[in-house]
């Protein structure tokens, strides 16, 4: 009742517009500590209207893009019984997580022309691939990239999973893998109409790492030599005590 009345607010103070998107997060902060195991963020908003519903149905699409960095994607083949690293193809940008929720499944809400104005489905979020010109197949290796992630949980494609009430309310709920990269989480919203964008709107989620997580991972950026010496003796130790443990069991035996 509360998340209504919120909205029916925010729809109030907004200029005329034909439609546009009202947007909420239940957190707009991620804090990963050493506990740290996930996150769930649910997205929620209405549609403001200055003008009866049109007769064509209104769908909704909702993204979360998390910091994109350039990296390679390589093929393994078995030679003489040995699996070896042969073909490589750089991609630009490829997000660390990404997630697509729809009212519905892609192909019937989004047109392929408004997919790749607005860089939407997950194909579409990884930024060209720089491919020799020996490899004849480089979609394949954006493909490999997508189904490795996915099984990772840090892609993920939600057709049918954004409520839509009336025309006007709509709410999904993300789930945020524990492996998160830290910076700002994009965040965008489309209301498209017959595969057309008719309305969008662009929030971010700011990730960051707290605490002791935070001081070793300043550490290993910072004081790489520091933080690989300490790493060895954490190691050293915990084989020596797991070592005095194994022989104490022995002789109590």
């Amino acid at each position: 009742m509360m998340l209504r009345l919120a909205l029916l607010l925010a729809l109030l103070a907004l200029p005329l517009k034909a439609e546009e998107v009202v947007m909420g997060l239940s957190r707009d902060q991620v804090r990963i500590n050493t506990t740290f195991e996930g996150s769930e963020i649910l997205v929620f908003g209405a549609v403001k209207r200055e003008a009866p519903i049109p007769e064509q149905p209104l769908d909704v699409i909702v993204t979360i893009a998390g910091p994109s960095k350039p990296l390679t994607v390589r093929r393994k083949e078995r030679v003489l019984g040995i699996w070896v690293n042969t073909d490589s193809v750089g991609i630009d940008a490829a997000p660390s997580f990404y997630a697509v929720a729809a009212s519905a499944p892609l192909s019937e809400v989004l047109s392929n022309v408004e997919d790749l104005r607005h860089k939407i489905s997950i194909n579409s979020a990884i930024r060209s691939v720089g491919a020799p010109a020996s490899i004849k197949d480089a979609q394949a290796f954006t493909d490999a990239l997508i189904r490795i992630r996915m099984r990772q949980n840090a892609y993920q494609i939600l057709e049918g999973a954004v409520s839509l009430e009336e025309q006007t309310l709509f709410r999904v709920a993300f789930e945020l893998p524990a492996n998160l990269t830290e910076g700002e989480y994009r965040t965008r919203i489309f209301l498209t109409r017959g595969g057309e964008v008719v309305s969008q709107y662009e929030t971010g989620i700011d990730v960051r790492k707290v605490g002791l997580e935070r001081w070793l991972f300043t550490m290993s950026r910072e004081q790489a030599m520091l933080y690989g010496l300490m790493s060895l003796a954490i190691a050293i130790v915990a084989g020596w005590s797991a070592s005095a443990v194994f022989r104490m069991m022995r002789q109590g035996g």
